[in-house]
């Protein structure tokens, strides 16, 4: 499913090195993707804005925003179910969190998520029978290559910053960032700006000289939690394609400025690989 080397020439790919535990890692990555509610089953992202009268493209139900909640009605013809029980009648929802199978409301297999984005209500359709589920083949990566694993170190800003950057979308929204990620490659320095997660690891959005050619338009890199001294090791053999490279449906957000980088990255993921 994917382009991998069986062993590295300079000893990494046994049984327990680097390559295996990459190949491990990319293994996973595409069993998630094409789980059941993967980014894969995503059918539709539903702005209720854009629908004032209620009815969203092919779901069951009335959906309407009121302030800092949702409003669903729906009857027992609609078929639903919310908390696992079929629903009839009225009930007042919230952002759900993830993961995607414990979305509060369903109509059979589909999960309908609740979502806000910047003050503004929408509901997602994640089908398990979507055709981009079934015409998944994988994601074409890179081999893994020592070359693009260096030492890096993370830059916090004073205080957390936020840009407006265009989303995948078409619409331009605010991208959070906590400071910068700075590391050398081949003897010459790069900075990313990166956001700080929830958990303590590192979010990157970029792009580089690969993108839109070789690789996706833009892609994201998640290092791990840096130490107490910022310090934090840089895999570039990990860089992931963002969900909206899966679905048209996702949000994106592009690369802020500055985060396009002056070289080819030929690492990590590259593109989806489809029937």
């Amino acid at each position: 499913m994917s382009d991998t080397h069986d062993k590295q020439a300079d000893g990494t790919g046994g049984p327990d090195g680097p390559a295996a535990e990459w190949r491990h890692w990319h293994e996973r990555r595409e069993a998630a993707v094409a789980s059941s509610y993967g980014p894969l089953s995503l059918t539709g992202t539903h702005w209720l804005a854009d629908f004032p009268d209620g009815r969203l493209p092919e779901l069951p139900g009335e959906w309407r925003e009121d302030g800092d909640e949702v409003v669903l009605t729906a009857d027992a013809a609609d078929g639903l179910t919310v908390d696992g029980k079929p629903f009839a009648g009225t009930v007042r929802l919230t952002a759900d969190p993830a993961p995607v199978h414990e979305s509060r409301v369903a109509a059979g297999d589909r999960r309908l998520v609740v979502l806000r984005r910047e003050g503004l209500w929408a509901v997602r359709d994640f089908d398990p029978g979507s055709a981009a589920r079934t015409a998944f083949r994988g994601i074409e990566a890179a081999p893994y290559d020592p070359r693009w694993v260096v030492p890096g170190v993370y830059r916090p800003y004073e205080e957390e910053r936020s840009v407006r950057v265009r989303n995948a979308d078409g619409r331009e929204r605010g991208l959070g960032l906590s400071g910068q990620l700075v590391f050398e490659l081949d003897g010459r320095v790069h900075t990313l700006q990166v956001a700080v997660e929830a958990d303590g690891t590192l979010w990157a959005v970029f792009a580089d000289a690969t993108s839109g050619e070789s690789a996706f338009r833009f892609r994201f890199l998640r290092p791990e939690a840096p130490a107490e001294d910022g310090t934090v090791t840089v895999d570039l053999n990990r860089a992931l394609l963002p969900p909206c490279a899966f679905v048209d449906h996702f949000i994106c957000p592009f690369p802020p400025p500055g985060n396009t980088l002056d070289i080819a990255v030929e690492a990590g993921e590259r593109r989806v690989l489809t029937a």
